[in-house]
């Protein structure tokens, strides 16, 4: 969450922050420091009545060590404690009202991101790779996979409902290749590889800014309190809750396999086709905590690192830095890495997102009290990063329709043979 101190003393140029992100944000903001304002106002009425409180007891206790009438101060003393409760109870309901409405606040946009309203402005950073050529009409990852028994999602819709992937025979070994190979190239990058729960708290989701906002996306057990997780960012970012890093241990890379359960509240009919939008799916996530100081390098950085991926793949794809309007709610900037299908769009070919790249800044660590200690005894907030490195259902959705042939075999990319135990993918229905 921001600074409330900081919200305070530099309101124009938050309020111009949030307003390139929406509207609604900038007044979001009013609401929260009009609460703020009130706040503190019924702080000040609290002051002197414990003061008064105070300096009545001292003078009970005086007059009993003195044998005197204390009646009239006791009196006034019963009374001050009703006006005091009372006092309290408003400051702190004021205190909770404004921390409330602190959650609901995104974080402000880094200056050097775009402006704009939507994805229409987002801009592009970079190309790298050439879409394939075919001599036929390219079919989407669907049909591929269906074809040759990779999934089955009426299957999967039998188990689960709508929305949810069955891989099969080598299209499960296909998926698990491409983890593997995922945390084999991150751990080069430096990465120390998790293995965390897929259920964490409610105090946990609001750490990383999944709660309050996206309450309605997340799979809830609420008769424990606990949350499937939408990404493996959550547990990850959140490992080092209230704790302090040695800035010289910074920065500090994890990375993890988990599944990811999302209901994506608002989606239906859009990238619901195969495996590009499903309520679960598998994805490779990177986490770094780094100094203020570093956090654009190692946005760079890390957006490289999921690059890599892609590139040992040599799968086409684009760098696309996202605009204000498109931000994640907790991100500051926000780099989306988006791979070439080109059996989307009826053959004629798009590009779908696979993985985003952000820098937080200190707006999680707020959170959760993750802080470094300098060489010089100095405290601050660390900065998190995430991306995904990558999403892997989207992966496989890539190398099938990018890799295609004309008879409806997948060739293997060269960097994943090792992993899969072959070069091309001809197999039918297993189940």
């Amino acid at each position: 969450m921001l600074d409330l101190k900081f919200l305070r003393q530099n309101t124009d140029e938050a309020r111009r922050g949030l307003s390139g992100r929406s509207p609604r944000y900038a007044q979001a903001l009013d609401a929260l420091l009009a609460a703020d304002a009130d706040w503190r106002a019924a702080q000040v009425e609290v002051e002197p009545l414990r003061a008064r409180r105070n300096r009545a007891a001292d003078e009970v206790g005086r007059l009993k060590r003195e044998k005197g009438d204390a009646t009239a101060l006791l009196k006034e003393m019963e009374e001050l404690k009703g006006r005091l409760k009372a006092a309290e109870d408003k400051v702190a309901a004021l205190e909770l009202r404004v921390q409330e409405q602190l959650l609901e606040i995104p974080n402000l946009p880094h200056s050097s991101v775009p402006t704009g309203a939507d994805a229409t402005a987002n801009r592009e950073i970079r190309r790298v790779g050439a879409p394939p050529a075919f001599d036929f009409k390219p079919r989407d990852h669907q049909t591929l996979g269906e074809t040759l028994g990779l999934f089955d999602f009426a299957r999967a819709a039998k188990l689960s409902g709508a929305r949810f992937a069955l891989l099969t025979g080598v299209g499960a070994k296909l998926e698990r290749a491409l983890i593997n190979f995922m945390l084999d190239l991150h751990a080069a990058h430096g990465y120390t590889e998790v293995f965390p729960p897929f259920l964490v708290t409610r105090q946990t989701m609001t750490g990383t800014g999944q709660l309050p906002k996206f309450a309605e996306e997340l799979y809830a057990l609420p008769a424990d309190d606990l949350f499937l997780i939408p990404t493996a960012e959550v547990p990850l970012t959140n490992l080092y809750r209230d704790e302090v890093f040695e800035a010289d241990r910074l920065p500090k890379a994890l990375c993890a396999h988990t599944a990811c359960f999302r209901r994506e509240a608002g989606s239906y009919g859009k990238d619901t086709r195969g495996l590009i939008r499903n309520h679960q799916f598998n994805k490779v996530e990177l986490v770094r905590f780094v100094r203020p100081e570093d956090t654009l390098s190692e946005l760079e950085t890390l957006t490289a690192h999921a690059e890599a991926v892609l590139k040992k793949l040599e799968l086409p794809y684009r760098v696309m830095a996202l605009c204000a309007g498109d931000l994640g709610f907790s991100a500051a900037k926000t780099y989306d890495l988006e791979v070439w299908l080109p059996g989307e769009e009826n053959g004629r070919g798009a590009y779908r997102e696979i993985s985003s790249c952000s820098t937080f800044t200190d707006f999680q660590a707020r959170r959760i009290g993750v802080r470094y200690k300098a060489a010089d005894g100095a405290r601050g907030l660390v900065h998190t990063l995430n991306g995904s490195g990558v999403a892997v259902g989207r992966t496989v959705a890539a190398i099938l329709e990018n890799y295609q042939r004309a008879d409806g075999t997948i060739d293997v990319p060269a960097a994943l043979r090792p992993y899969l135990g072959r070069d091309r993918l001809d197999d039918r229905p297993a189940l």
